[in-house]
C-alpha cells in the first residue's frame, strides 16, 4: 500500500471541535464487511448489534494535562512544553517537545505558571524537537505532580484550533480511565456512556479493559510513499493474564470479540497468536497495521473518523477493507459526520 491511497478531501467544517452533548449520543455508523451494507444510527444503540456473553475489550489509559506553556529565561519568549512521559520521578527529569524548539538550548530555564513557581532546565537534546527537562523542586515527588499537572491543561489535538477548558478535563477522557500515561485519549471509548456500560451489563456482555498509553504517534507525519518504509512510534502497554482467559474462553465458544479502538486492536495484535489466542505481556509495541492484514481473535471494532494519510486510518481499513473504508468514509463526508476525536463513530462487524 502507499500513502497517497490514504488521501480525501475533509471538509474543515466536518473536523469536530467540541464533543457530542453527550458521550453515547454520537452518530454511528455500521459497516458491515460481508455485505458492505452501511446503516446510519446513533451510538447508543450499538448494543443492538451484539448478544450476551459477547466481548468488548476497552482501553483504560488515562491521559495526562500534558501541555504546558512557559516562558524563557531573560527574553520571556512563549515556550509550548508538550510532556511525553517522565523518565526519572526521583530526579524529575520527562522526556519532552518543545516549540519553537530552535530557540531552545541546552542549560536554558523555562519557566511556567502564572507566580513562575516552576522552573525547569533543559538537559539534553535527544531529536530535532525533543528534549529532556529537569523539573527544579525540592518538595515529595507526589507534591511536584499535583503542581506540574494543576499548571498543565489536557493535551487536545492540535487540528481543533483551540485551547483545551475545564469541559475538556472530563470530556477528553474516558469514563473507564486509571492508569496514567497517555497523551492521546483513545477516542473510540469516549463514546461511552456510565448508562451504557449499565445496559452492556444487563444484556449480559461481557467486557475488560487492556492498557496501552496512545502516544503523538498518531499524528506524526509519514514521509514515505512505501508504507513498509515507515517505522512508528511505540507505545507501553499491558496485557493482564486475567483478561487473557477471559478473552480466549469467548474465542473458543465463538463469541463476537469487539476492539474498542485501534489503540487496543493494535495491542491485541502484538500478543496475539496464529490461533487467536491472547498472551499476557507487558512492554512496548510499535507494530503497524495496514493493508493486506488477516485477523483472526478480533471479530468487531469500534472507531471513530481518522484524518486523510493517519495511521489510524490505515488500520481501519486493514480491517474492514480498503476499498469498503474508503467508500464508507465518502458516505461520512456526504452524510456530514463529525470526524477526529470528538466526532462520530463507526462500528465495523462481519
Amino acid at each position: 500500500m502507499k500513502l497517497s491511497q490514504f488521501k480525501f478531501n475533509l471538509p474543515e467544517e466536518l473536523i469536530a471541535k467540541y464533543p457530542a452533548k453527550y458521550r453515547d449520543e454520537s452518530r454511528l455508523m455500521v459497516l458491515h464487511k460481508r455485505s458492505g451494507e452501511i446503516e446510519h444510527r446513533i451510538f447508543k444503540e450499538i448494543l443492538e448489534y451484539f448478544k450476551e456473553k459477547d466481548f468488548f475489550i476497552f482501553n483504560d489509559t488515562k491521559v495526562f494535562p500534558a501541555r504546558l506553556f512557559g516562558n524563557k529565561e531573560k527574553t520571556g519568549a512563549q515556550i509550548e512544553v508538550f510532556l511525553l512521559r517522565e523518565l526519572n520521578p526521583n530526579q524529575h527529569l520527562w522526556d519532552v517537545l518543545v516549540n519553537p524548539a530552535r530557540k531552545i538550548r541546552i542549560g536554558n530555564k523555562l519557566y511556567f505558571g502564572e507566580n513562575e513557581e516552576l522552573v525547569a532546565e533543559v538537559i539534553d537534546n535527544t531529536t530535532s524537537r525533543g528534549r529532556t527537562l529537569r523539573f527544579l523542586y525540592d518538595g515529595p515527588h507526589e507534591e511536584f505532580k499535583k503542581l506540574l499537572f494543576s499548571i498543565g491543561e489536557m493535551p487536545i489535538p492540535e487540528y481543533m484550533g483551540r485551547h483545551a477548558d475545564s469541559d475538556d478535563e472530563l470530556r477528553y477522557q474516558n469514563i473507564f480511565a486509571v492508569n496514567e500515561g497517555a497523551v492521546v485519549a483513545p477516542a473510540a471509548g469516549l463514546h461511552f456512556s456510565r448508562e451504557l456500560m449499565k445496559r452492556m451489563e444487563i444484556k449480559g456482555i461481557d467486557y475488560g479493559f487492556l492498557t496501552l498509553h496512545n502516544g503523538l504517534g498518531a499524528y506524526r507525519d509519514i514521509d514515505v510513499e512505501d508504507l513498509t518504509k515507515h517505522k512508528i512510534d511505540s507505545e507501553q502497554f499491558s496485557i493482564s493474564e486475567e483478561l487473557c482467559e477471559r478473552v480466549n474462553k469467548a474465542f473458543d465458544e465463538g463469541r463476537n470479540i469487539c476492539a474498542v479502538g485501534t489503540s487496543v486492536l493494535r495491542a491485541l495484535e502484538t500478543t496475539v497468536t496464529p490461533s487467536g489466542h491472547l498472551k499476557p505481556k507487558e512492554g512496548w509495541t510499535n507494530k503497524f497495521i495496514f493493508p493486506p492484514y488477516e485477523f483472526v481473535l478480533t471479530k468487531s471494532l469500534v472507531t471513530n473518523f481518522h484524518m486523510p494519510y493517519s495511521t489510524l486510518l490505515m488500520m481501519t481499513t486493514a480491517f474492514g477493507g480498503y476499498d469498503l473504508v474508503m467508500n464508507a468514509y465518502q458516505v461520512a463526508i456526504d452524510e456530514k459526520y463529525r470526524f477526529g476525536a470528538y466526532g462520530d463513530a463507526m462500528l465495523i462487524i462481519d
